[in-house]
């Protein structure tokens, strides 16, 4: 049987690969040393820690992070991720009130010394995130932890059974497990989770918020831009971005003042994006990182900034969400349905089936194959306005119907971490 001690080799003699790995996400104001788990010593202080892997996971978690810092206003609110994509989300997000560490390698030691530094009254692990040397640290220093929006799609669930020892020596260190569905509750059922510490809180990414800065970023962009079609490409992978410049250029026959606001998914992708764009349209690409002015000649913005998604979907009339073009799995939907934004995706939405379903079911998403169904569906929508119209309302009333996940994991942390305590 596989266990923690056997898995710990492997990643030993995975070590030189994952350094390498590392040095791609890392930033410089984080010292090299959180990786092996070395952070100041925090044991004076209360604190809780989340832990979001990366943007995705960042976004998930967001409402639950507000909720804690409005809960608990003496505790220092410590923001864990893997990435540096979703360090810079989380400083988007949040600012100063929480504070960020990377999260160390998953080695014995190194997650050993991380919590003891930490010491923290709960761990909250948004989405799947589990690491075995982290859990276990976090069971010998009596860390209760709760996994939130938690999912098992079909390919992790066959992982998961076959290490049943490992998978068995993780969950049973969890104390509380919200499943983002009944389906996902079931999996985590069978592989030995008791129904006493399970309950399907529906998904937290319905529970997202547009804060009045982001609203109003967005709106002074589209008074910049003018009365003009825009449509935003967001989140957008290898090749995706072709398809989007392909699908501009079909749009531009029809309405050729139309602009592409194009966001590229992973930063270090920004420049060979911005090449790709200079290529489809010389002389006509604006990169919002060096402050380029949009003008009556711009056919595409590059979106090559962190932490401003928001505030460019609040600019757009229609929102092509990426990852879904390619086997990626797909991105956050309801954060342009969220805005009233029209959706349109591809067909790889496995990361948020449910999401897609739900939105296909109340006909608040429109999806599309390549980039020639794509330059078809902007011009049908650009065309048609009240279909437009229509189908961000349709969005909008999803996101406002479900709602809820995140009053109930409120109340089940206030059970652990009792807020009268604190506030006392």
């Amino acid at each position: 049987m596989f266990g923690r001690r056997g898995y710990s080799a492997l990643l030993y003699a995975l070590s030189p690969l994952i350094f390498k790995r590392l040095k791609r996400e890392s930033l410089p104001d984080h010292p090299a040393g959180e990786r092996m788990g070395h952070i100041p010593d925090y044991r004076e202080r209360k604190t809780l820690w989340v832990h979001a892997a990366s943007v995705g996971e960042v976004i998930t978690a967001a409402p639950v992070i507000r909720q804690l810092l409005t809960d608990y206003p003496s505790h220092t609110i410590i923001v864990t991720t893997m990435t540096a994509t979703g360090a810079e989300r989380v400083k988007s997000l949040f600012g100063d009130t929480v504070i960020h560490h990377f999260l160390p390698i998953d080695f014995p030691g190194a997650m050993k010394r991380f919590v003891r530094s930490l010491t923290p009254e709960l761990l909250v692990l948004a989405e799947t995130e589990l690491w075995p040397n982290m859990l276990y640290a976090a069971s010998e220093h009596n860390v209760p932890v709760v996994m939130i929006n938690a999912r098992l799609s079909d390919k992790a669930y066959s992982r998961y059974r076959r290490f049943q020892q490992l998978t068995r020596d993780m969950l049973i260190r969890i104390n509380w497990i919200a499943a983002k569905s009944g389906e996902d509750a079931k999996r985590f059922r069978s592989l030995g989770v008791p129904p006493k510490r399970l309950s399907v809180a529906g998904a937290l990414k319905f529970d997202l918020t547009v804060s009045e800065e982001q609203r109003q970023k967005g709106a002074a962009l589209r008074t910049l831009i003018g009365q003009r079609p825009v449509w935003i490409a967001a989140s957008t992978h290898d090749g995706e971005e072709h398809a989007a410049l392909t699908a501009h250029t079909q749009l531009l026959k029809v309405k050729p003042d139309a602009l592409l606001i194009l966001v590229p998914r992973h930063p270090q992708r920004f420049d060979d994006v911005a090449s790709e764009c200079l290529e489809a349209f010389p002389s006509a690409v604006a990169r919002r990182s060096h402050d380029e002015p949009i003008t009556g000649a711009t056919r595409v913005y590059l979106g090559d900034t962190m932490g401003e998604l928001m505030a460019l979907y609040a600019a757009s009339d229609l929102a092509f969400v990426g990852g879904t073009l390619v086997p990626i799995g797909g991105h956050n939907l309801l954060e342009p349905a969220a805005l009233g934004v029209p959706v349109i995706s591809g067909p790889h939405l496995n990361n948020l089936q449910e999401i897609a379903d739900v939105m296909e079911e109340h006909q608040a998403r429109r999806e599309v194959n390549d980039a020639t169904t794509l330059g078809h569906v902007l011009i049908e929508l650009f065309v048609d306005a009240n279909a437009r119209h229509w189908l961000g309302d349709a969005g909008l009333r999803v996101v406002e119907r479900n709602r809820g996940a995140s009053t109930l994991i409120r109340d089940r942390i206030r059970t652990m971490v009792p807020v009268d305590e604190v506030l006392g």
